[in-house]
């Protein structure tokens, strides 16, 4: 079968715009006016754009794109527009081709009688399941708008978070790689050029200088060699981690890491407050809204742990007794989880713990680049002094010999 978009009248005259699926324009008009609709326009649907179609399957969002779309709905259905009319409106106002064309496919599924979250559900790259699962909750709870608009905030304050990390690592990463293109530079044109006069001459060259040139001649005979390797060890390591074990394995791994594992444990706490909180507000039960925040965790080895907390806590255990035998939240959180549970606070206490987490966690990044800054300067400068004494080296015993 065959999509078509149409535009029809209701009973009382309203303008409805949508999609019908039909062996023809002709049944879809038939079908149509079985639903009470008298068709004003029937016309075939361009491949894709049609609901089903792999392209708008395979769409996604960006953060900002979806923060807009979601503030964009949730302001129409406060105000009291039906969905597929808010979600039409949506459609109408959006920048983007590719934003209108998933907008439009949902607005079919909506129209065909599914309800948000079921339509949302058919387009996971661009709805992540902590979405679908929320949306859900305001569904049953018949509070759709306040919750689209928690929603919303809670999508662009991740986004703001997520900013500042990644600004706060521009620096260090631009200072890395000029540091790098410096030295591979020096290697490998500047080096050999100014000890070919030692060479030449004849005389024994210091252990340092000789080791300089052959760190140069090797760059410059091998360098796309190193290149391919590296390359080829970074789509290695990439397929490998596609297997689940060797996955898993990686993960815990990184977690024993003196730094990188502290800081992926804050992450990881945070991003998991969060998002309970923001589910818990949104009337999702415990026990689904656990499941929903351990999938969004991206280290293998804590979303199981996680997943195992989902499980006791079905068995009757309480929240902060699991998240306490699970390890992977700090004490402080843990405290403030506990005092949640025992006031009846829990969603409250979730969102502050979770507020006070990435505040930490943007502290010690802040402190690590700190720290960074300085050691890649200090690497920087000893690598530079040691091509420069193997090149003065030389110099002073050809010196020395003229003496």
């Amino acid at each position: 079968m065959a999509s078509f978009s149409y535009e029809a009248h209701d009973s009382a005259g309203r303008r409805q715009r949508g999609q019908q699926e039909a062996q023809s324009a002709r049944h879809a008009r038939q079908l149509l006016r079985d639903k009470g609709l008298l068709p004003v326009r029937v016309c075939a649907s361009n491949a894709s754009s049609q609901p089903g179609s792999p392209t708008v399957r395979r769409q996604g969002l960006s953060t900002a794109d979806l923060t807009l779309l979601t503030l964009q709905l949730s302001t129409l259905i406060q105000a009291g527009l039906p969905l597929e009319e808010a979600l039409h409106a949506v459609e109408a106002q959006a920048e983007k081709r590719q934003v209108g064309q998933l907008v439009a496919a949902i607005r079919a599924r909506v129209t065909e009688g599914y309800d948000l979250a079921s339509a949302l559900g058919a387009y996971p790259r661009a709805f992540p399941d902590l979405y679908r699962a929320t949306v859900a909750a305001g569904e049953r709870s018949g509070h759709l708008g306040h919750v689209l608009e928690r929603l919303a905030s809670y999508t662009e304050a991740r986004q703001l978070s997520r900013q500042k990390i990644q600004l706060a690592l521009v620096y260090p990463a631009i200072l890395l790689c000029a540091s790098l293109a410096i030295v591979g530079f020096l290697l490998g044109y500047v080096v050999p050029d100014v000890v070919k006069v030692f060479i030449d001459s004849g005389q024994p060259l210091p252990l340092l200088t000789d080791a300089l040139i052959a760190v140069s001649t090797a760059l410059r005979d091998y360098g796309g060699v190193l290149i391919g390797l590296f390359a080829g060890l970074a789509m290695l390591a990439r397929w490998g981690l596609q297997h689940p074990e060797l996955k898993r394995r990686c993960h815990s791994a990184f977690l024993r890491m003196p730094v990188m594992g502290r800081v992926i444990k804050a992450m990881e706490a945070a991003r998991f407050a969060s998002t309970l909180a923001i589910l818990g507000k949104s009337a999702v039960p415990l026990v689904d809204a656990l499941h929903v925040s351990a999938a969004v965790i991206g280290n293998v080895s804590i979303r199981e742990r996680m997943l195992d907390v989902a499980r006791r806590v079905r068995e009757g255990e309480t929240l902060t007794r699991s998240l306490e035998r699970g390890g992977d939240i700090p004490p402080l959180m843990l405290h403030m989880i506990a005092s949640g549970e025992r006031a009846g606070e829990l969603d409250h206490m979730l969102e502050r713990a979770a507020q006070q987490q990435e505040k930490s966690l943007a502290a010690s990044i802040a402190l690590i680049v700190s720290l960074f800054e300085p050691a890649m300067l200090v690497i920087m400068g000893g690598l530079v002094l040691m091509i420069v004494l193997a090149i003065l080296m030389p110099i002073l015993n050809l010196n020395q010999l003229v003496h």
